[in-house]
């Protein structure tokens, strides 16, 4: 078998040279999205770390209540909020929500549009499920390993790695919303004289709006299980801490954090989980 070895597909050197060519050539590029992406982070940071943390609290119980209309919901993210503040994980949490939170823009932001593309072109989403597939199996380490190049360390490199990661799930479930309308409501509403347009915004949109709703779900789950390995390039939030117990085998450090980490899912399924509304 020393022969096949012999005449190696120089996979990584390509890789290698690709991201060269990209980073000496396309260098403002990658400058401008990291100026605005990073712009976008210390916004909503702020707008999370400025007021008391009450104040917070007060808001995502008042936006749980408003979208679930269950007063027992809205008392389970009061008691999760509690519960990070008497732990001491309050910054860290706002870190990693402002990871989230970003993530969230952008990814259902090019999602959405994406989805709603590949189902009215099903050529184009036979040509896009190959490169959603690598995404999502690609190991979330490699991903690093071009943010790293491009943006440097911190949160930016951390927010690229995640939307990279979570942006086929927004466009996968998008496309199965839209692509699922029946086709009597688009034969009806086309006899009432509708325009491709307003069978988009008036029939396929609010069909879909469920399967919508749930690729936000899974785009934040997603986003939060990358807040570990988003530390690992420099991103604050939650991930640090397990990092620092991993690397000092503190097992108390390590628990305390990841218990925070599963509040803080538990907590935002609740607040976006439609079929709890009644």
């Amino acid at each position: 078998m020393d022969w096949l070895t012999e005449h190696k597909i120089p996979v990584g050197r390509t890789a290698k040279a690709a991201f060269d060519w990209l980073n000496d050539n396309m260098a403002g590029v990658f400058d401008t999205i990291s100026d605005g992406m990073e712009a976008m982070i210390n916004a909503i940071l702020w707008v999370l770390s400025t007021p008391h943390p009450l104040v917070v609290v007060a808001a995502f119980v008042g936006l749980t209540y408003a979208v679930q209309r269950r007063w027992t919901v809205a008392l389970g993210v009061f008691v999760g909020f509690l519960f990070i503040l008497n732990q001491g994980y309050w910054t860290a949490t706002m870190e990693s929500l402002t990871l989230i939170l970003s993530a969230c823009v952008v990814c259902m932001g090019l999602g959405v549009p994406i989805g709603i593309a590949a189902a009215h072109r099903p050529r184009l989403y036979a040509a896009l499920s190959p490169v959603l597939d690598l995404m999502q199996t690609l190991p979330t380490f490699v991903y690093l390993i071009p943010a790293i190049v491009f943006f440097g360390l911190g949160m930016v490199p951390g927010l690229i790695a995640t939307v990279i990661f979570v942006l086929p799930a927004p466009i996968r479930l998008t496309y199965l919303g839209v692509s699922s309308t029946p086709t009597p409501l688009l034969e009806a509403a086309t006899a009432f004289g509708a325009t491709p347009r307003q069978r988009l915004w008036k029939v396929e949109l609010p069909y879909a709006l469920p399967q919508i709703m749930a690729g936000l779900n899974q785009t934040i789950m997603l986003s939060l299980s990358m807040v570990v390995i988003a530390a690992l390039v420099g991103a604050n939030g939650l991930g640090v801490p397990v990092v620092r117990a991993l690397n000092t085998v503190n097992t108390s450090l390590g628990f305390e954090s990841g218990i925070i980490i599963v509040v803080v899912a538990i907590m935002l399924d609740r607040m976006l989980r439609l079929g709890a509304r009644k």
